[in-house]
């Protein structure tokens, strides 16, 4: 796929590192109906058993696939969520994602795949090694420091991230009876914040650069903005070289009191938000423009 996978983006591979806040959502969203789907299938539920970041598939517009069925499983004989069966059974999946009750049992169930998807979506918050998540985002929630355990790169977290990660929490219980019904608990909450985020990518969209986002020598969105002695913000590269050949300002022509220049910290934040908006060919449906 054209972006890679989740986990490329959760370990910062290929040069792949931020996500806004919305295709997160979405991602989220995306997931879960593709688990629908095969829960649903006919005539037998098909449970993946190997769900984790490097199986999520990003496409061009960051739509993202549920790929590597290769441990997928139909189940003949779905045992219901309230009994504990033992069976006799070769575990398969990936450490960190497995239902523990299916480690304990051998006895799996579409709500095993519900456990990794809880795993997944907290990492897609947090951005972090699923080692331990679970509980450092339930101490964050009860200390109310939640927002201070999410991923630094997004700086506009919406308040409705922490009921995404109270659902994800439940999804990821040890116990397979008191994880959400995915159909009637999950889908649903995700699908209002799923809509949250298009609403969101709507506003963003066609969103123009500030005028001072541009460097005034160069006329380009400035990537590393620094504050000469006029006052005025210039790319760095841009002004570096105009010092070398002149003694006076590039926007007022007055001669300068001197040749410091000052990151601007600020407006890189600035624009690097205003970047992640107009991410490179973000769609909200699908691919439709």
């Amino acid at each position: 796929m054209e972006n890679g996978s989740l986990d490329d983006y959760i370990y910062q591979r290929n040069g792949k590192s931020q996500l806004p806040w919305f295709i997160r959502f979405r991602v989220a969203f995306e997931i879960a109906c593709g688990l629908a789907f095969l829960h649903n299938a006919k005539p037998e539920p098909i449970v993946h058993r190997d769900l984790k970041p490097g199986n999520i598939l990003l496409d061009r517009n960051y739509v993202s696939k549920i790929g590597d069925v290769g441990l997928a499983k139909i189940i003949s004989d779905v045992v219901p969520d309230s009994i504990t069966e033992y069976r006799d059974s070769v575990i398969a999946g990936t450490l960190f994602y497995l239902d523990p009750e299916y480690q304990r049992t051998g006895t799996i169930r579409p709500k095993s795949d519900l456990y990794a998807f809880g795993i997944i979506v907290l990492q897609l918050l947090t951005f972090r090694h699923p080692k331990g998540l679970v509980t450092s985002v339930e101490n964050a929630i009860r200390h109310g420091s939640f927002f201070d355990i999410l991923d630094k790169s997004v700086t506009d977290w919406p308040i409705e991230t922490e009921e995404l990660a109270h659902i994800a929490l439940k999804c990821s219980n040890v116990r397979c009876r008191d994880r959400p019904d995915l159909e009637t608990e999950v889908l649903p909450l995700l699908k209002r914040l799923a809509d949250l985020a298009n609403t969101n990518v709507e506003e963003k969209k066609n969103m123009q650069a500030l005028s001072h986002y541009y460097c005034p020598i160069l006329q380009e969105i400035m990537e590393d903005p620094y504050i000469a002695a006029d006052g005025f913000t210039y790319e760095y590269r841009a002004i570096k070289s105009w010092l070398e050949k002149h003694d006076v300002s590039p926007s007022t022509k007055q001669k300068l009191q001197h040749s410091m220049l000052i990151p601007d910290h600020t407006l890189r934040s600035a624009i690097n938000d205003w970047r992640s908006y107009a991410f490179a060919g973000i769609q909200t449906k699908g691919g439709d423009s």
